[in-house]
């Protein structure tokens, strides 16, 4: 082989690997480079995040839907296990501070992930800067993976005024998987990044689309309750809303997901869509004596498994 074309597949060999990504080079008659895919995962702790989930849809498996909605973004963790690159993604999400995340990354992986470089995982510095207000997307976009990495239990919480309030979670380790943020970025490939209100999102979901819907959980699991924080931030008149507007979506013809505490009241809701299937996870319980515990949750689908 011509020492030429050795030193191209080296330096191509270098290019990619300072983008983390796994290569092997293989010399023979004929010189062949193979890119191993990354699978872009979830960047950031959410709490209810779905990755639990993820081998129940499997078993549902929506292969021949045309566009894909999610309106309660989150982590992302179902947006990322379905994407095909067939398609059009439509990902929204009420949190401007989380689509403005996204959407740097995005724009420019590379710019987040050398903003990032630069923080500390320090009480002192948390502090300083959960209390600083960034106008640089990319400055902006660190911090709040900052924030969420270091917190206390990953916590998105804000004030009265809209300020972020969750205090240092003290954790020993402040990483962030650059490998990741940079496959993240490819998954984000012409993806529609909106912050806006989950009706508006599903206004223009068409025949044959899936939209999957993790939205706040109003209630507690087995009737245990209303969870006061996010009886503010999604009402039992909001449940109602989104049962409407996904049974509007079912008579055009539309796939849905959803995914909900088990509790009657929100049985009573969403009766007229579909039986609710009961799917089991582990729930780690706080507390001096934390335990490990099943917890059920109701799935609803007009996707036959």
């Amino acid at each position: 082989m011509h020492l030429f074309c050795i030193c191209y597949i080296i330096n191509v060999c270098a290019k990619y690997n300072s983008f983390n990504c796994p290569v092997t080079v293989t010399l023979g008659r004929k010189a062949q480079v193979f890119l191993e895919e990354v699978k872009a995962k979830p960047f950031l702790r959410w709490a209810g995040g779905k990755n639990w989930l993820l081998p129940y849809l499997d078993k549902l498996n929506p292969v021949n839907f045309n566009d894909y909605h999610e309106p309660f973004l989150g982590g992302g963790s179902v947006f990322f296990h379905l994407r095909n690159g067939k398609g059009k993604y439509y990902l929204s999400d009420l949190n401007e501070d989380l689509i403005s995340t996204y959407q740097a990354i995005q724009k420019n992986a590379e710019a987040v992930i050398e903003e990032l470089l630069q923080l500390q995982n320090t009480k002192e510095f948390y502090y300083n800067i959960r209390d600083k207000k960034f106008r640089n997307p990319f400055k902006k976009a660190a911090r709040f993976i900052y924030l969420n990495k270091t917190s206390f239990n990953g916590l998105y919480r804000v004030n009265q005024n809209g300020k972020y309030n969750v205090p240092y979670g003290f954790r020993k380790k402040f990483e962030v998987d650059h490998s990741n943020i940079r496959a993240v970025k490819d998954a984000l490939v012409g993806v529609q990044l909106k912050s806006q209100d989950f009706i508006t999102s599903l206004e223009k979901v068409k025949p044959k689309d899936l939209v999957f819907v993790d939205p706040p959980y109003t209630v507690a699991h087995e009737n245990n309750g209303f969870i006061l924080y996010n009886q503010k931030l999604f009402t039992l008149q909001d449940q109602k809303k989104l049962a409407a507007a996904l049974f509007d979506i079912s008579k055009r013809g539309g796939f849905y997901i959803l995914t909900n505490a088990k509790h009657d009241a929100l049985k009573e809701i969403y009766c007229n869509l579909s039986a609710p299937i009961e799917v089991k996870r582990q729930s780690l319980i706080g507390g001096r004596n934390a335990s490990r515990g099943l917890i059920t949750e109701y799935l609803f689908t007009n996707i036959q498994p």
